[in-house]
């Protein structure tokens, strides 16, 4: 029996009609099947950890950014007018610095960002892909923003949190990334922790709910705005916040 890969590298060679494909076509489609294979290795070694190793998340993603997925889901996410307009400038803030952020009011963004991440223990994220490419800007702008979502979403970093938050991102804009996630939780919950599936689905189900309703918070400018309640921007973005998981009732 042929082999897929064989199958596959066989098919690069000719198009539906049987005739060669030029030297271009040829390239291009070994170029996929290889981004192919290593975005799926990248996600079979997030699968496969028991430790949750998050540079094992961030070669998955980082395998993501060239991917055609990704840039059909960045060419969909322009239809909206302030969405477009934050990749075309292409904005990125400073690094967060979280001392500063604890002089702000209690209630404010800012404080409740960085009194979140010390109190876990937390660092920032930095995406480490250079941003040459509306895809590269936002896989580097989604990843320098990504625990303010966990605040104004009002999900935790726990495992279930944080697939409820995945399940958000894809609602808002098909991140490639999330779906892949959400995948490899539903496998490996039903596989290793079954009693812990009813949860997970409603995470995933809030989470889909709640980035349907919500304004892109993509296209939002967190950092000229500190100071401002995370109430406030909470209601501003049409979101209500999640406080508990409540298990799917069977």
């Amino acid at each position: 029996m042929e082999s897929m890969n064989y199958k596959y590298l066989s098919s690069v060679t000719s198009n539906q009609s049987g005739k060669p494909q030029a030297n271009g076509s040829i390239w291009t489609s070994v170029k996929n099947f290889f981004r192919i294979f290593k975005t799926t290795k990248a996600f079979l070694k997030v699968l496969l950890d028991d430790r949750g190793n998050l540079d094992l998340v961030e070669e998955l993603s980082t395998s993501l950014v060239d991917n055609r997925a990704f840039q059909l889901t960045v060419e969909s996410m322009k239809a909206k007018p302030e969405v477009a307009s934050i990749i075309a400038e292409r904005y990125m803030a400073p690094p967060h610095d979280l001392k500063a952020l604890l002089e702000y009011p209690q209630d404010s963004l800012g404080y409740t960002y960085a009194s979140s991440l010390k109190e876990a223990g937390l660092q920032t994220i930095t995406a480490k892909v250079k941003i040459d490419s509306d895809t590269s800007y936002v896989e580097n702008r989604w990843q320098q923003t990504h625990d303010i979502w966990h605040i104004i979403t009002g999900f935790d970093t726990s495992e279930i949190g944080e697939i409820g938050l995945q399940a958000f991102y894809l609602a808002q804009f098909q991140l490639p990334l999330a779906s892949m996630l959400i995948a490899n939780s539903l496998i490996s919950t039903t596989l290793l922790q079954p009693d812990e599936l009813s949860l997970l689905l409603s995470a995933i189900a809030k989470g889909w709910e709640m980035g349907q309703t919500a304004k892109p918070l993509i296209a939002q400018k967190w950092e000229e705005a500190w100071e401002k309640p995370v109430a406030v921007w909470q209601a501003e973005l049409n979101i209500q916040p999640i406080f508990q998981i409540e298990p799917v009732l069977t």
